[in-house]
């Protein structure tokens, strides 16, 4: 630096000024994701995501309810930017070792693709597009529509178990919770309707219900104490089949589908048994109790054709996905999608001069300022 005259200074100066300039207002845009992110940089992207999609449910069709949910998890609690796929470490308890979120699945299906993504395009996909691009094709796979998905996300890096009890609905939770709830992240009470349609795949442990089945006391129904009695919400018949699946103090681990009769395919009949008080969670029974998402239930569970529920589930799960996404540089690019990427050496050597060089720019942006300043007055 010491050898260059000093108009090339002043000309370097001036750049850092004008380029200072240029890229504040970008600082202040807000992060927004596109639709064909990786067309130039990797685009066989969706291509490969697709494919190993095919391969995994062709092995393990009863992951296509997990990857959905895992998908939904991650984006409803604080955002999606896979925090939900970082493994805990001797310091921090991840999110996914809450105990709210045991039963999820299909971490390892994410793994996997994200390794075929990397040894085609290092470096390129985030692990929160291939989450979201998995569960797009899960639904796709599933005999559900096609949903166009917008990509760019980056990848977060911090994940506490902390933090999920605080921002999950409990399984308890009355239609105006999960209402408000939806409301602080700009979904509608429709978009809870549809999103709800997520359960005609996948199952649900025993744990997430079996309180509606052994445990409905005077708490939940105001009539008795009876610790046997059963939600008065659900079918007699249902409830009956339900114990035979979930003995009371038995294998609580025991996995029963969301849509009974139709848990492997993305169709109406997750509409049509809540219509029919067989919805399985207490949320799903909810719906019932709101004039808005009644509406929609019961419309659903009248259709003959799936159209409108196919067009309302593409058009959420896009409203979901953009949820609290990261951009513009304020996440990175996981190499592994359960662990942060390391500090680089390049980046450790270079950080004394980086320090350096900011407290000298900051001076000659102010400068720089002053400058533009004296112009403008004469």
């Amino acid at each position: 630096m010491a050898s260059r005259s000093s108009s090339s200074a002043l000309a370097g100066v001036a750049g850092l000024v004008l380029a200072v300039l240029c890229c504040s207002p970008a600082t202040m845009t807000e992060a927004h994701t596109q639709f064909g992110a990786y067309n130039k940089t990797c685009p066989q992207a969706e291509d490969v995501v697709l494919k190993e999609m095919t391969a995994v449910l062709a092995k393990s069709p009863d992951l296509a309810g997990p990857l959905l949910r895992l998908f939904s998890v991650d984006c409803l609690l604080g955002g999606c930017d896979g925090s939900i796929l970082l493994d805990s470490t001797a310091s921090n308890t991840a999110e996914k070792d809450s105990p709210l979120n045991k039963g999820l699945r299909g971490f390892d299906a994410v793994d996997s693709i994200k390794a075929k993504l990397e040894a085609a395009c290092p470096g390129v996909v985030s692990c929160s597009d291939v989450l979201a691009l998995a569960a797009r094709d899960a639904v796709r796979l599933a005999g559900g529509p096609y949903v166009p998905v917008p990509t760019g996300r980056e990848d977060g890096n911090r994940s506490s178990a902390a933090d999920v009890a605080p921002n999950t609905p409990p399984p308890d939770a009355t239609v105006a919770d999960l209402i408000t709830f939806f409301s602080r992240l700009n979904l509608t009470a429709k978009d809870l309707a549809v999103l709800s349609g997520a359960h005609t795949i996948g199952k649900a442990r025993c744990p997430s219900f079996s309180p509606r089945l052994y445990n409905f006391t005077t708490t939940n129904n105001g009539n008795n104490n009876n610790a046997t009695s059963s939600d008065p919400a659900l079918d007699a018949n249902y409830t009956a089949a339900l114990r035979g699946q979930c003995k009371a103090g038995g294998d609580m681990a025991a996995l029963v589908d969301l849509d009974p009769g139709s848990a492997g395919v993305f169709d109406l009949g997750y509409y049509r048994a809540v219509a029919a008080s067989k919805g399985l969670l207490s949320t799903d029974a909810a719906l019932l109790l709101d004039a808005d998402t009644r509406a929609y239930v019961l419309r659903q569970a009248n259709a003959t054709v799936p159209d409108e529920f196919f067009a309302d589930f593409a058009a959420s799960f896009v409203n979901m996905s953009k949820i609290g996404v990261l951009t513009h540089h304020k996440g990175e690019i996981r190499r592994l999608c359960s662990a942060v990427n390391p500090p680089s050496k390049a980046a450790s050597s270079a950080a004394p001069a980086k320090s350096v060089t900011a407290v000298i720019a900051r001076s000659l942006m102010d400068l720089g300022c002053v400058f533009v300043l004296v112009l403008t007055v004469f």
